[in-house]
């Protein structure tokens, strides 16, 4: 004998929302896996140029710039930095193992 409660009722408005927050999430996958496609092209270029990984000018612009976004859009800059900041040291790091291996 379980004496567990039983499953409540089920929530229509939270199922509907929670459909969307699993389509956006399924989205941000999707958009980050081709931002990586792309930035893995621009490691294999930098590889063969003989260009550094890590380009600190750009790096530093694209975070002024989406957290400029992230106020415009209504959501924490802080928050935007540290995910874009996370995104690009995963980058770098890609970079540096292309440029490793000798591509």
């Amino acid at each position: 004998m379980s004496t567990s409660q039983p499953d409540p009722a089920p929530d229509s408005t939270l199922a509907g929302y929670r459909k969307s927050i699993d389509n956006i999430d399924a989205a941000l996958i999707h958009m980050l896996a081709e931002r990586f496609r792309i930035t893995q092209a621009v490691g294999e270029h930098k590889a063969v140029a003989g260009l550094p990984a890590s380009d600190p000018g750009r790096e530093a612009r694209q975070i002024e710039r989406l957290r400029a976004l992230a106020v415009d859009a209504d959501l924490d800059p802080e928050f935007s930095e540290k995910f874009i900041r996370f995104v690009i040291e995963e980058v770098i790091r890609h970079h540096r193992q292309t440029a490793a291996a000798g591509k």
